[in-house]
């Protein structure tokens, strides 16, 4: 449990990101947590790596309510701090404390607070004893590293974690996930480290995670963008939606537009887009801009739009239901969204009740 987001056997993949604002501006850090929260996140990892950090990590905990994951390294005096200030996780590699007693002490303060950790090794921070052995970052020595750490867990008896063995280089990072997954029980968090920016990084990222989560591997996930956090959670989310593992607003359905279109596919989805990020229930909206492949598409989807002339075909619930011209299209398309989006809520609630009675 990070938190109240249970992570790892039947519970579903979490989505998870990291803030990049300075931790000590706890004004900013804590606007960002909730813009990444907004976004669906279940769980944020906020980088503590000072005392003073630490410090203020207490002052967002108390202004936040998503779990957080505090990011620790080196010194472990900062993750006993933590621990006193109400932490749901701390990502420490205990190779990386120091002495056992430290490392001890760390374990000792996560048991008593019931605090779980997350081991996290990357392709570019391995240890020189394993860089020289192995000649250059390989999925092995990943695993290499990674056991090392569960080693010392095993040893203090501490089962508690999760754990990660990120590259950049989607090979290495999938290879090193799959040995890791044979040899241990514990929950793996997924990742494509510095994946790049925001389109290359989404396409590695999908690549990489995509084999992975298909493989039954995988039980969070971050996916690494040189951009806005918020952009990470969207994406992560598109992966799972893309899968049929999460579900976290509406799926588009939407032709790449042609000579066909009898209305601006590329425009009117992009509004919509945009108008309905607010959106958390789980809807298809299919957005077709001509009769070919429309009404097919149309019929499998909560809202659809068929582009026809001179008006285009609204269809709700599959059914062909009403017309609207061009000009309307994207208001009218946002009030049917919505409208439609509460009925499957109500619906969803309803259904809940039932299960929950049974």
């Amino acid at each position: 449990m990070v938190g109240d987001v249970a992570v790892g056997g039947d519970a579903p993949i979490s989505v998870q990101s990291m803030t990049n604002t300075e931790t000590c501006d706890v004004a900013a850090t804590v606007a960002q947590i909730q813009r990444i929260a907004e976004a669906g996140a279940d769980i944020v990892r906020v980088s503590v790596p000072t005392m003073e950090a630490a410090s203020a990590f207490r002052d967002i905990r108390a202004e936040v309510g998503v779990p957080l994951v505090a990011d620790i390294h080196f010194d472990y005096k900062i993750a006993l701090a933590v621990a006193e200030y109400g932490v749901d996780c701390l990502r420490i590699n205990p190779g990386n404390i120091g002495r056992e007693d430290r490392i001890r002490a760390v374990i000792d303060a996560a048991k008593e607070r019931s605090i779980p950790l997350r081991i996290g090794v990357n392709a570019g921070s391995l240890g020189k004893e394993l860089q020289r052995k192995y000649g250059e970052p390989t999925a092995e020595a990943l695993v290499e590293s990674a056991m090392r750490h569960v080693d010392i867990l095993d040893r203090l008896d501490f089962p508690d974690f999760k754990l990660s063995v990120k590259a950049s280089d989607v090979f290495m990072a999938v290879a090193a996930y799959r040995l890791i997954a044979d040899k241990i029980d514990q929950p793996l968090h997924l990742g494509i480290t510095e994946a790049g920016g925001l389109r290359g990084g989404t396409v590695k990222s999908s690549v990489g995670l995509g084999m992975l989560l298909m493989d039954g591997i995988g039980d969070t996930i971050r996916i690494s963008l040189a951009a806005d956090p918020v952009e990470e959670v969207k994406v992560g989310f598109e992966i799972l939606k893309s899968l049929k593992l999460r579900s976290n607003g509406i799926n588009f359905i939407a032709c790449p537009s042609c000579s066909r279109q009898n209305f601006d596919v590329i425009s009117t989805v992009n509004e919509l887009e945009q108008r309905l990020e607010d959106i958390r229930t789980p809807i298809d909206v299919a957005i077709i801009g001509c009769i070919v492949n429309g009404p097919g598409e149309a019929r499998e989807a909560d809202i659809g739009l068929t582009g026809a002339s001179p008006n285009n075909l609204v269809y709700v619930a599959g059914t062909p239901d009403h017309k609207v011209t061009n000009e309307q299209l994207v208001d009218h398309l946002e009030q049917q969204i919505r409208e439609r989006a509460n009925v499957v809520e109500r619906k969803l609630a309803a259904d809940d009740v039932i299960v929950t009675a049974t």
